[in-house]
C-alpha cells in the first residue's frame, strides 16, 4: 500500500538533504559557485528556496507566474523577489518569438498580435510560421505581449543544479523523483552502511571527464557525425586507474563502432572497434574485417583472439566465424566439436482461441497436477542467487554505495566485481554444500521482501515456486548455475530456458526453452543450454508448431 506524503514541503526536503550531503562528502571536489550556491540557498526564506526547487524540478527553464500556483508556498511572486536579488531568477527576459509561441495560449497569441481571420483560426504552428519572418529579434516578455499583466521568469542554474545532482547520484539517469518514490513507498532500497568518505567520484576532475562523456553521447544521440564524437573521445585524458569512466567512454565507442557497422562503413567501424575495450568490440572489429573481405586480416587477429577468449559470448562469435575464413583462405576442414545432447520435445498443437504467448500455450500443454510448470525465464535462478548472495552483492565496499538510492552495487558490472568480493561469494556458496541454504534463502526472503535488487524478482517467489525449487533442485545444479552468473554478471543473468517442471514426489526437475514457428535459439540462450547439458542439469528445447485447419 503507497504512504501519503504528509509534509507538504517534502521536495524542498529532499532537496536540502541532497545539499547537506554533498556539503558534507565532496566540498573537497566543489567550484567556488557551487559552495556559494549551498551557503547561500539555506540562508533564504523557505518560500523562496521551496519556489526555486519547484522551478528546477519542472522541465524547461521559463515559467509564468500565473501558472505557478503552489498553497505551501502562498505568494509565488512574494517568494520570487529574493531569487531575483541572488540573480539565480530573472524575471521578463528577453525571449525568441519560438519560446513566446510555447507560453502563449492561442487566444493570447491573437489578442498579442493583432491576427485576423484566416491567421486567427490556424493553428499555432501555422501561425508561427506566418509571424516568424517579421519578429526574427529577441524581445522581453512584456514587450511582446504587453496586456498580458503576467510576469514571465527564466531561472538560469538549472545547469548547477543538474551537476548538483550528478554528484549525488555519479549519474544523470536517476532525478529527485527517487526522493518521492521511496517516501511513497513504491521503491525500497537496501540500507547499506557506508562511510562519509564512500563517494561515486574521486577528484573533480573526475566530475567534469563525466559530464564530457555526457555531453558526447548527448550529441551523437542528436546525429552529430561520429568521426567527431570519436575524435574527442580519444582526446579526453581519462585516468589509467580510472576504469568505471573508461568503460563508460568505450561503451559509447562501441555504440558509434555497431552504427558504422550497419552503415557498412567499414575502415572507420573497424577503427573504432579496435580502439574500444569494451566487451565484444574484438570480436566485431575481427568481424568487420571478415565484411570487409579482409579474410587472411581477420584469421589471423581471430586465431590471437581464441587463444584467451574475453567471454564465453566472443569465443562463440569467433568459432561461428573460424570456418567460414578458413574456408575462404583455403584451409583444411577441422571437424567439429560434438555438442552435448539435449533433449527436443516437438508439439504440434492447436492455434489458441484467444491471444497468447508459445510460451503460455506449452505451459498449460505440459501442465499436470503432480507435475507443475512455471514460467520464470530469467527471474527464478537469478532470484535464488540474489538471495542466497545477498550479503555478498549488498557488502559496503569503496565505489559501490555511496548514496541511498542504490538498485545495486555500483561496480555491479565492473571486471573485478567478483574478485573484490570473493571471499564472501565464497561463503555464501558454501551453504550450497554444507545444506544449509535453504534456510538462508528463506530468511533472506523474510527479512528482506520487496527491496529493490539487481537479482531478484520478488512477485515470482510465490504460489509454492520457492518451495517446489528448493526442493526439487539439486544444490549442485544451484551452484553451478550460481557460479556461472558470477562469471559473467551482465551476460550470464539472461537466457535461461522460458519454463520450469517439478516432479516432487521424485524430487526432481527440467527447464525447457519454448521455440514456436520459425522462432530460433538466441546465442545466449545456447550457451546457457550447453552449460546445462555439460553439467548434466536437465534441459529441454521444445519446439511448437500450429495444426493446420481442415
Amino acid at each position: 500500500m503507497l504512504r501519503v506524503l504528509e509534509n507538504p514541503l517534502y521536495y524542498l526536503d529532499n532537496f536540502q538533504d541532497v545539499l547537506n550531503w554533498i556539503g558534507a562528502r565532496y566540498a573537497d571536489l566543489l567550484s567556488a559557485e557551487e559552495m556559494q550556491f549551498i551557503g547561500v540557498f539555506g540562508a533564504l526564506p523557505q518560500p523562496s528556496r521551496a519556489l526555486f526547487v519547484r522551478l528546477v524540478m519542472r522541465k524547461g527553464c521559463l515559467f509564468r507566474a500565473s501558472k505557478l500556483n503552489y498553497p505551501e508556498i502562498g505568494d509565488t511572486r512574494a517568494a520570487a523577489l529574493p531569487l531575483l536579488d541572488t540573480g539565480w531568477v530573472e524575471a521578463d527576459p528577453a525571449i525568441s518569438l519560438d519560446e513566446l509561441f510555447e507560453q502563449l495560449l492561442k487566444g493570447e497569441i491573437a489578442q498579442a498580435f493583432g491576427l485576423a481571420a484566416p491567421l486567427k483560426a490556424a493553428r499555432k504552428a501555422e501561425q508561427l510560421e506566418a509571424l516568424r519572418e517579421q519578429h526574427a529579434e529577441n524581445k522581453a516578455f512584456s514587450a511582446w505581449h504587453p496586456a498580458s499583466g503576467d510576469v514571465l521568469y527564466r531561472i538560469g542554474l538549472q545547469a548547477l543544479c543538474d551537476r548538483l545532482r550528478l554528484i549525488y547520484f555519479g549519474n544523470y539517469h536517476q532525478d529527485w523523483s527517487e526522493f518521492v518514490l521511496s517516501d511513497l513507498g513504491v521503491y525500497q532500497y537496501e540500507k547499506v552502511e557506508f562511510s562519509p568518505q564512500s563517494r561515486g567520484f574521486r577528484t573533480r576532475q573526475d566530475i567534469e571527464h563525466y559530464e564530457v562523456l555526457h555531453q558526447c553521447r548527448e550529441r551523437y544521440n542528436d546525429s552529430a557525425p561520429a568521426d567527431q564524437v570519436l575524435q574527442e573521445l580519444a582526446a579526453l585524458p581519462l585516468p589509467e586507474d580510472n576504469t568505471w569512466l573508461a568503460s563508460r567512454r568505450d561503451k559509447l565507442r562501441f555504440q558509434i563502432a555497431q552504427h558504422l557497422e550497419k552503415c557498412q562503413d567499414w575502415p572507420a567501424a573497424y577503427r573504432a572497434y579496435a580502439d574500444c575495450r569494451y566487451p565484444g568490440a574484438r570480436g566485431r572489429a575481427i568481424r568487420v574485417l571478415e565484411k570487409d573481405e579482409q579474410p587472411q586480416a581477420a584469421y589471423e587477429r581471430l586465431m590471437i583472439a581464441l587463444a584467451a577468449p574475453e567471454s564465453e559470448a566472443e569465443q562463440q562469435l569467433l568459432l561461428r566465424m573460424a570456418p567460414r575464413l578458413r574456408r575462404k583462405l583455403g584451409h583444411a576442414k577441422q571437424a567439429a566439436n560434438a555438442a552435448a545432447s539435449v533433449e527436443r520435445i516437438d508439439l504440434l498443437l492447436p492455434y489458441p482461441e484467444q491471444a497468447c504467448y508459445v510460451e503460455g500455450v506449452v505451459q498449460q500443454h505440459l501442465m499436470q497436477d503432480d507435475a507443475p510448470v512455471y514460467y520464470v525465464e530469467n527471474t527464478l535462478i537469478n532470484s535464488l542467487f540474489g538471495l542466497l548472495c545477498w550479503p555478498a552483492i549488498f557488502k559496503a565496499m569503496p565505489g559501490a554505495f555511496f548514496h541511498p538510492f542504490h538498485r545495486g552495487p555500483a561496480d555491479l558490472h565492473s571486471a573485478d566485481f567478483y574478485q573484490r568480493r570473493s571471499l564472501d561469494f565464497a561463503a555464501c556458496l558454501a551453504q550450497l554444500d554444507d545444506g544449509t541454504y535453504p534456510a538462508t534463502i528463506r530468511a533472506t526472503l523474510a527479512a528482506k521482501h520487496g527491496i529493490v535488487s539487481p537479482f531478484v524478482s520478488w512477485d515470482v517467489l510465490k504460489d509454492g515456486l520457492l518451495d517446489l525449487a528448493l526442493a526439487c533442485i539439486p544444490a549442485k545444479h544451484l551452484k553451478k548455475a550460481f557460479e556461472r552468473i558470477l562469471l559473467d554478471i551482465k551476460s550470464n543473468r539472461s537466457g535461461f530456458p522460458d519454463l520450469i517442471q517439478f516432479w516432487p514426489a521424485e524430487q526432481r526437475y527440467r527447464m525447457i526453452e519454448v521455440k514456436g514457428p520459425g522462432d530460433r535459439l538466441q546465442d545466449n540462450q545456447l550457451r546457457w543450454i550447453a552449460y546445462c547439458a555439460e553439467h548434466a542439469m536437465p534441459v529441454s528445447v521444445c519446439y511448437l508448431q500450429w495444426q493446420v485447419a481442415t
